[in-house]
C-alpha cells in the first residue's frame, strides 16, 4: 500500500536490495530447513504476511525444504500464518517451550515446562531486586495476570490473581504446565530489567525479550528457541549447517548462533546483528522472501 492509500501489485513494488555488505556474500548450499522468527522477522510491523513472502515460503517447500515457525508467541496467536505451514505443519511457540501442530487447530503436542517452584523463586527474587515488577502465567491453556499487569492483550478468559496465587498448588489451573511467565517492569530500561533479571534469578530460568518495552519472557532452565529448534532438527536427521536462521530480537540470539547461516534483520537489536555476520532487508520490505529465493534459485541451479 502507498502513502496514499492505494495497493500496488507484486509487479509495480520496488525490489528490495540486499545490504551491500551481503550482495556478493555466498548463498549457502545444501539447506534443509529455514528457521523464521514472525514478529519483526517474516511478519511486516501491520503483523501481515507479503504475497512475495508467502510465495517464498512455497517455493521452499515445493524445493524440499523445511520452514519452522520459531516464535515467542503462544499457539493461539499462530492464525496469522498457520495457512502458511506446509507438509509438516509443525511451528515452535513461547521461545521454545511449546511445539504445536498448525494443522490441527494449534494443539500443543510436545511441552517444556517452567516448572512452579523456579517460577515462585523468580517472582520473589524479581520483587525484592525490582519493585515494581508485575507479572503474567502463560499456561498451555491461555494467559492469566496481575492487577497490574499492563493490557498488552486483555483476554476475558484470564484469571487476574497475584503471581504467587496463580502458581499455588491449589489454584484450578495448577494442573496445566506453565509455558512461560512474563514480569514487566515500569521504569527500568529493557536491556537493564534483562541484564539484572538474569544475573539475580538465572538459576532458575532461560531470560530473554523480544518487546520494545521491559517485559520479560522466562521459560525453564534450558529452554530457549534454539534447544527446541535443534531437538527438532535431531529428530529429522537435520544438522545445524543444513539450517538458516532468521531473527531481530534477544529472544533470537541462541538460535541464531546454533544454525549454520543465519540472518539478522536490518532492524535488528544490536545483540542480534553482534551475533550475527549475514543480514537482510528489514522484515517491512520481505528480507526473509530475499534470501529463500536466492537459496531456492541456487537449489535449481
Amino acid at each position: 500500500m502507498r502513502e496514499d492509500g492505494a495497493v500496488t501489485s507484486a509487479t509495480e513494488r520496488p525490489e528490495p536490495q540486499m545490504p551491500e555488505s551481503d550482495r556478493s556474500a555466498p548463498v549457502p548450499g545444501g539447506v534443509r530447513l529455514i528457521a523464521t522468527d514472525l514478529d519483526g522477522t517474516l511478519l511486516r510491523d501491520d503483523k501481515s504476511v507479503s504475497e512475495r513472502t508467502v510465495a517464498a515460503l512455497a517455493a521452499a517447500e515445493r524445493a524440499g525444504i523445511e520452514v519452522f515457525f520459531v516464535t515467542g508467541r503462544p499457539a493461539r496467536w499462530m492464525g496469522v500464518v498457520s495457512e502458511h505451514v506446509h507438509g509438516h505443519g509443525l511451528a515452535i511457540c513461547a521461545n521454545g517451550a511449546a511445539v504445536v501442530d498448525l494443522h490441527r487447530d494449534g494443539k500443543i503436542i510436545e511441552v517444556r515446562p517452567l516448572e512452579r517452584p523456579d517460577a515462585l523463586a523468580t517472582v520473589k527474587t524479581l520483587r525484592a531486586v525490582a519493585p515494581g515488577t508485575t507479572f503474567a502465567v502463560e499456561l498451555t491453556t491461555g494467559i492469566h495476570y496481575e492487577p497490574d499487569y499492563p493490557p498488552f492483550h486483555l483476554d476475558p478468559g484470564a484469571t487476574i490473581a497475584t503471581a504467587e496465587e496463580l502458581l499455588a498448588s491449589g489454584w484450578a489451573g495448577a494442573d496445566q504446565p506453565v509455558l512461560k511467565l512474563l514480569a514487566h517492569h515500569p521504569r527500568l530500561g529493557p536491556d537493564e530489567f534483562l541484564a539484572l533479571a538474569r544475573e539475580e534469578a538465572g538459576a532458575h530460568g532461560s531470560f530473554t525479550r523480544s518487546s520494545p518495552t521491559a517485559l520479560l519472557e522466562i521459560s525453564g532452565p534450558g529452554v530457549s528457541k534454539a534447544a527446541t529448534l535443534a531437538h527438532c532438527c535431531a529428530e529429522r536427521g537435520i544438522a545445524p549447517e543444513e539450517v538458516v536462521a532468521f531473527g531481530d530480537m534477544p529472544n533470537d540470539v541462541e538460535m541464531l548462533a546454533w544454525a549454520g547461516t543465519s540472518y539478522a534483520m536490518a532492524n535488528a537489536h544490536p545483540d542480534v546483528l553482534a551475533a550475527t555476520s549475514a543480514r537482510t532487508v528489514a522484515n517491512n520490505e520481505d528480507g526473509v522472501a530475499v534470501v529463500i529465493e536466492r537459496i531456492v534459485a541456487a537449489a535449481r541451479r
